[in-house]
């Protein structure tokens, strides 16, 4: 009876064992900013910190791309706050697009994604479309799925991290787990330690300039109306955390084009009317955000502005289709109206834009390419 008792706790003792060093992958742990809630994270792609690393691998990887030429870094660099300087993107195959790379800083928060898409709400959605869409090609793997597979498959470093990443997933490379691990890093892309968080979030009262105050104070007055459409932790008017409920999504037209004298567009980008048809859309794009805004340029969603000084123009003059002449357009936002500045207060708006910058977020390891070679 003994034996049999002893047989059982052994037993017992084992199974506990076995269930305490089978805990699952390791949790990811948020490092949030002061002032930044939670993200929104979907319940079908639970963070785990070997999943991060993984996607971390595979934004890097140009065997993301047909020919191996291409990342997703390849247009979303770290140093620029995960843009990549051009005035519109170049896809893989020397395709030449239309857009302007945007900034993926925060973009957890983020209530839509691209320019002008309302229909693309989540980052493991988004990510389908640089890997397999064709208009414009981009990482040019439109029915080059089973090639994809069979390249990260073959690499049994990749097949180790998959496995740690989707444990409980009897494939576990999949398109499905691919794109799930590269939201997953994208969502850890979190910038807020620049002055001016540093200034109001943390009560380093020397941490801005007291130019970049003034700007500060111009920047959310009504006089220049620039927080409306770039508000909040984010910077942005389109934003969405753990606790929304309804993210509300916006787009604007600023009034940078006007080409008919009523408000057209370019027939080659007419922004959110390409998807509802509506005219009342015209040049609607979304506000991206301004957080590291002075390492980003070009600017605008066409990269047709060169500087933040000349940006801080086509706003002074209630669009740049104004400032060129044109006729005030009948689609431009109701906070683009234009606004006179002295040199002194144009110095402090730039003061504080560039007080955005963090520079920890544009240089963080956890960021960085893996693939790079240590010094």
């Amino acid at each position: 009876m003994h034996g049999l008792l002893r047989a059982g706790c052994v037993g017992w003792l084992l199974l506990l064992a076995v269930g305490c060093g089978d805990s699952g992958p390791e949790p990811y742990t948020w490092r949030l900013p002061p002032g930044f809630p939670d993200p929104a994270v979907p319940e079908d792609n639970p963070m785990n910190a070997p999943k991060v690393e993984l996607g971390r691998h595979l934004f890097y990887d140009t065997r993301l791309s047909a020919n191996n030429t291409q990342s997703c870094a390849s247009c979303h660099r770290q140093e620029q706050a995960f843009t990549d300087g051009r005035a519109t993107a170049l896809g893989s195959t020397g395709e030449g697009h239309r857009r302007n790379s945007m900034s993926l800083a925060n973009v957890a928060y983020a209530a839509s994604l691209t320019w002008a898409n309302p229909v693309l709400p989540d980052l493991e959605d988004q990510a389908l479309v640089p890997l397999f869409g064709e208009h414009p090609v981009e990482l040019g793997l439109a029915g080059q799925e089973e090639l994809l597979l069979q390249r990260l498959s073959e690499d049994a470093s990749y097949r180790k991290r998959f496995a740690e990443a989707f444990p409980d997933d009897p494939q576990p490379v999949s398109l499905a787990s691919v794109v799930r691990a590269i939201a997953a890093f994208e969502r850890t892309l979190l910038s807020g330690g620049s002055p001016y968080d540093r200034y109001t979030y943390r009560d380093e009262l020397d941490a801005m300039s007291l130019s970049a105050k003034r700007g500060m104070t111009l920047f959310f007055s009504e006089r220049l109306e620039c927080f409306h459409c770039h508000q909040g932790f984010s910077f942005t008017d389109s934003v969405k955390s753990k606790l929304t409920a309804f993210p509300e999504v916006t787009f604007h037209n600023t009034n940078l084009y006007n080409v008919d004298g009523q408000g057209a567009y370019p027939a080659t980008d007419q922004g959110l009317r390409e998807f509802t048809g509506k005219p009342e859309d015209m040049g609607r794009y979304r506000s991206p955000t301004l957080r590291n805004i002075a390492v980003t340029a070009p600017y605008m969603h066409d990269g047709s502005i060169a500087t933040l000084s000349e940006v801080l123009d086509h706003y002074a003059a209630g669009g740049r289709a104004s400032a060129h002449g044109a006729a005030p357009s009948p689609f431009q936002s109701e906070f683009v109206r234009g606004f006179t500045l002295t040199d002194q207060e144009r110095q402090d708006v730039l003061a504080f834009l560039e007080s955005l910058t963090d520079p920890e977020f544009l240089t963080d390891p956890r960021f960085s390419d893996p693939f790079a070679s240590t010094p």
